[in-house]
């Protein structure tokens, strides 16, 4: 066989390894589970930091403040050192849609060694410790939720049974309105259930931890058995660091796809999704130049190896390299399918997948030479020029 056939020939291996051997990574069907009401329904403080977030307030805010939930429930936004009046915005919101109560709180600049929103989640805990909540409710400030997603989120956690969770996260449903967002945005959420396939995270002595920062329902006590926030204070990418360490202190986690959840952020640009993607995506290798070494190769292998193969055998005369290739790119384009109807867009956007792939691969390398540049990972103002990726518990 010619060198393309065999390329092409590997890249179907590992579509077919994909397929079948990544935990079912593809299929969208892990939904918030179903237990009956609890007798009692546990209190629960709602800890929300916010960072310059003036204009995203006012349509997620409000979500939470409308929450119809039978037990004891209360917010408390950190505001984190903004400079756009976050804090009295969220105040007057208060005061217009009234429901739950609302405390602002105000930490200042973090200390050495915490990223910005961990220390503002620090903030938020020490104070809802204070009133001894059974529950924790981790959400963004730009995450609007249904009046009944609290109620959902609690009774899915269960009661102390065997069915239980000490952490239940949902990937909110991101906003996909511009052509960039479609383009861009249903492949983010199906690149992180391939490296976190949910069907793992969720099995009962999983290995695999993760989940989604913008609504994480933890139990209090799970928290301070995982020293949560303190023992992940360096974590870039925060979400995936708190369900390990909940998850090596004892806790079960769950982690699916969110139907009533909503991120209200608009990422219309490339430029937007861009800095979104390679603030972290160097971290998640672990600022490793090996890994990154390893990594480059093998996207293009998986991603662009189909469709590259296959017009390679077609204008050559290579049946084997077209064949193999053909059969690659229709496998990755099947299992693109069920995101993006999850996501209602058009199923027509699955075959560019190869391109959006090559689109994440060169945001993997700007965050590598940003970080080389001493910049790490820069947002809303703040530079981390070392972080950690995950740091021990």
């Amino acid at each position: 066989m010619s060198a393309v056939a065999w390329i092409a020939v590997g890249s179907l291996i590992a579509w077919v390894w994909l397929l079948l051997g990544q935990g079912f990574y593809w299929r969208t069907d892990q939904r918030l589970p179903r237990h009956a009401e609890p007798p009692r329904w546990p209190s629960v403080t709602v800890v929300v930091p916010a960072r310059d977030e003036a204009a995203m307030l006012p349509v997620s805010l409000p979500s939470l403040l409308a929450q119809d939930y039978p037990g004891e429930a209360e917010i408390i936004l950190v505001d984190d050192c903004s400079r756009d009046g976050t804090g009295q915005v969220a105040r007057d919101l208060s005061v217009r849609h009234g429901g739950l109560p609302l405390t602002v709180v105000s930490p200042g600049e973090p200390e050495p060694g915490w990223t910005g929103k961990l220390w503002a989640v620090r903030h938020g805990i020490a104070l809802a410790r204070q009133r001894k909540p059974e529950f924790l409710l981790l959400t963004d400030a730009d995450i609007a939720h249904e009046p009944d997603s609290l109620r959902d989120l609690v009774a899915a956690a269960g009661t102390g049974g065997p069915d239980s969770f000490d952490l239940v996260s949902q990937m909110a449903r991101l906003r996909v309105a511009s052509g960039w967002e479609r383009l861009v945005v249903p492949a983010f959420v199906y690149f992180f259930g391939q490296l976190y396939p949910f069907r793992r995270v969720n099995r009962a002595g999983a290995r695999t931890a993760a989940a989604a920062g913008g609504c994480v329902l933890l139990r209090t006590e799970a928290a301070e058995r995982a020293r949560i926030p303190e023992s992940i204070r360096q974590a870039v990418i925060d979400d995936v660091s708190l369900a390990r360490a909940v998850q090596r202190s004892g806790g079960r986690i769950w982690l699916g796809l969110a139907e009533r959840v909503d991120s209200v952020r608009p990422y219309p640009r490339l430029g937007d999704l861009w800095q979104m993607v390679s603030r972290s995506a160097y971290a998640q290798l672990r600022h490793s130049p090996l890994l990154l070494a390893g990594t480059v190769p093998g996207l293009a292998l998986v991603y662009l190896g189909p469709p590259v193969t296959l017009v390679a055998g077609l204008l050559t005369g290579d049946p084997v390299a077209a064949w193999a290739g053909g059969a690659a790119w229709a496998l990755m384009t099947a299992t693109y399918l069920p995101m993006l109807t999850y996501y209602r867009q058009s199923l027509w956007l699955a075959p560019l997948l190869p391109f959006t792939a090559v689109l994440y691969l060169l945001m993997t390398v700007d965050s590598a030479v940003q970080h080389y540049r001493g910049r790490g990972a820069a947002w809303k103002g703040r530079t981390y020029s070392r972080p950690e990726a995950t740091p021990d518990v």
